[in-house]
């Protein structure tokens, strides 16, 4: 990795690196706190586990120049969004928005984008619920607000979207048409077998109720 910078370039990568691993931390444990108080206002767990990851710096330093941009710090808090990820995996599609709607509603958090491709998927069949938030990181001497990528799915959708993944790395992105158009169909399916789960769920609670 590169990147441009001053003198002091290592220690600002340095504090940069600081910065977005505090409000990682801070988004996991937002969100193990609210999955607790779920469990005890409702006696259910809408999220089922939370992956967390920092990208690599010759990962950020590839996306800075597929957009044209200098490999400078200022140019990678400035526009890349996705330093800091966080992903949450739930049972059901009714969970990622009860959840979304959890994270609007923390008072420190700042929602500066959603994409829902849940609503609307991608061509690929790629489905997910994406937001960019910034979270306040309080150092001694000044609080900064950091973003954090955010992407909420099932538990079907991230096997989906894993398998996506690796295909595409195999192939470099040129993917045959053949294994596109199984990955659409197997979309479809996994589309199909979030919708019976939840409405499964929803049986079971509703007979609980009775």
């Amino acid at each position: 990795m590169e990147l441009i910078g001053d003198n002091d370039g290592i220690e600002t990568w340095q504090e940069v690196n600081l910065l977005y691993n505090a409000a990682l931390h801070q988004m996991e444990t937002k969100m193990e706190i609210l999955n607790e108080e779920f469990q005890h206002v409702h006696q259910y767990n809408p999220i089922e586990h939370i992956k967390a990851r920092i990208k690599t710096p010759e990962s950020i330093v590839k996306k800075l120049k597929r957009n044209g941009l200098d490999s400078t710090i200022e140019n990678m808090v400035n526009h890349v969004n996705d330093i800091a990820g966080i992903r949450i995996i739930c049972s059901f599609t009714s969970d990622i928005y009860r959840i979304a709607e959890m994270i609007n509603h923390q008072q420190d958090i700042q929602v500066l984008k959603v994409k829902d491709y849940i609503t609307y998927p991608k061509a690929s069949g790629y489905k997910s619920y994406h937001m960019i938030v910034t979270v306040p990181v309080y150092l001694s001497d000044r609080k900064v607000d950091t973003k954090v990528e955010i992407q909420i799915r099932t538990v079907a959708m991230d096997f989906w979207a894993s398998l996506e993944h690796k295909i595409n790395y195999k192939f470099e992105g040129d993917v045959p048409t053949h294994i596109s158009q199984e990955l659409i169909d197997c979309a479809k399916m996994v589309s199909d077998l979030d919708d019976k789960m939840l409405q499964l769920n929803d049986e079971i609670m509703d007979l609980g109720r009775k």
